[in-house]
């Protein structure tokens, strides 16, 4: 299979490049390497995969790219995934990942791709968790111009869908970590957190603690990728997270217990805005796609400290 990703040299997207190139697919990634670290794709590099620095937000040359590589299917990460950037300026944020998703769509329409799986995220787009965990059917109250993007995103692959015949499909992804991560926006808490351990420094967080997310281990993340790939017939959104809770404090604990020397955490006032507690339902993907997390918290925050020592 040849395959294009989108923010391949990303934190997510350079898992999934690896991922596909142990399948032995053909693998092209586009990346302005805004945020994304030509690093992260030293091993792929050698292994054959082919590295185009650009934008997504550039749409003739997303098209020149899918026409000249003819991929098989294209996994969309390339984003702006910062929340407090969204918010003081929403229509940067906007035409990143609104405009940014209508270019991808539009170069798999020409280039007569067979599959495109959008990457999402289930927090920003529900906001305050009014039903725990949060179904697909969840009212969609963001809290940011982020989630909002995002949730626009997802309606134009479905537009694409139905108008122009584009199979696609978006998975709307928890509170991704893992290998690679960069601290940035609201998920970036845990690549923060083992920062300042292995620094032997103390974690800041923000209000009591016990704010709640759904953490996902990037493999888990990966695997849910390839799982909407092999299943065609999917549409829609799907939730792909592990349906727990874990708050910040369980997560200054369960790396306290990883810890030679310790760990803890000071407190500062809490930021004005933040979701308190989400987590999401993943019965959708398993039922319909076979995918269910395989990585517990514990075990993920012990892959991701080992590969950072």
């Amino acid at each position: 299979m040849r395959a294009l990703v989108t923010g391949g040299a990303g934190f997510i997207g350079s898992n999934m490049v690896d991922a596909l190139l142990a399948r032995g697919d053909e693998v092209t990634i586009i990346d302005n390497l805004s945020t994304g670290r030509r690093s992260n794709l030293d091993d792929a590099l050698s292994k054959g995969a082919e590295l185009v620095e650009g934008t997504i937000t550039d749409q003739a040359a997303l098209v020149d790219l899918a026409e000249r590589v003819k991929p098989d299917a294209i996994f969309h990460f390339g984003a702006q995934i910062d929340v407090r950037k969204s918010a003081a300026d929403p229509a940067w944020d906007a035409g990143v990942n609104v405009v940014g998703t209508i270019n991808v769509l539009e170069a798999a329409r020409r280039a007569g791709v067979k599959r495109v799986v959008n990457s999402s995220t289930g927090g920003a787009i529900y906001g305050e968790g009014q039903i725990l965990p949060a179904p697909e059917s969840h009212p969609v109250t963001p809290e940011a111009p982020y989630g909002l993007s995002k949730f626009c995103a997802e309606q134009y692959v479905e537009l694409f869908r139905r108008f122009h015949a584009v199979p696609g499909v978006s998975l709307r992804y928890g509170n991704v970590y893992g290998p690679r991560q960069d601290p940035l926006g609201e998920a970036g808490v845990t690549a923060i957190f083992c920062g300042k351990l292995l620094a032997g420094e103390r974690a800041t967080v923000f209000g009591d603690g016990e704010q709640t997310r759904d953490y996902v281990y990037v493999d888990d993340v990966v695997a849910a990728n390839l799982a909407a790939l092999e299943h065609p017939e999917a549409t829609g959104a799907y939730n792909i997270g592990t349906g727990v809770q874990a708050s910040v404090n369980d997560l200054v604990g369960a790396l306290e217990k990883l810890s030679d020397n310790g760990f803890g955490a000071d407190y500062a006032p809490a930021r004005k805005g933040e979701v308190q507690h989400i987590a999401l339902d993943y019965s959708r993907a398993r039922e319909e796609l076979g995918w269910e997390p395989q990585v517990s918290l514990d075990e993920g925050l012990r892959r991701t400290l080992d590969s950072q020592r």
